[in-house]
């Protein structure tokens, strides 16, 4: 099988997760600057089999699109362009920062370690990736005939 890419796509930084070849869990792999996000993405396509992108959609709480939104939609529309092989899905991802941080908190992270902002994205990118397998495998146990 091939991997699910999970990407938390924001304007200083870009995390990107994994699952593995089975699809079963996610896990962070990296977190770089934008410019750098398709180069690396291209690459990883290159040595790893890729079946998906799923890219966070910023949403307000009221389920309006968020200012970022836009810039995320021209990250796209590159990556569609750069890798046209790998077909690409928004998954929202409200809650992501506020859940990694939760996270990492339980995890034992001390304060100084939890104001990492690129370990916060890749905690995000595989929360948005984890959260994408769940619904998948949730909407396919309920709706078998």
């Amino acid at each position: 099988m091939a991997r699910i890419v999970g990407i938390d796509f924001g304007e200083k930084r870009v995390g990107i997760a994994s699952t593995d070849p089975l699809q079963i869990i996610a896990n962070g792999i990296t977190t770089l600057p934008p410019t750098e996000a398709i180069d690396f993405l291209a690459k990883f396509v290159l040595e790893n089999e890729v079946a998906l992108f799923v890219i966070g959609r910023p949403t307000t709480l009221k389920n309006e699109p968020a200012a970022v939104l836009q810039k995320v939609e021209q990250f796209v529309t590159t990556l569609k362009q750069e890798i046209p092989s790998v077909p690409i899905v928004f998954f929202d991802e409200r809650f992501t920062s506020v859940l990694a941080q939760r996270t990492m908190i339980e995890s034992g992270l001390r304060k100084k370690e939890r104001r990492n902002k690129a370990l916060v994205d890749k905690i995000s990118a595989t929360i948005i990736l984890q959260s994408y397998l769940e619904s998948k495998e949730f909407y396919n146990k309920h709706n078998t005939l």
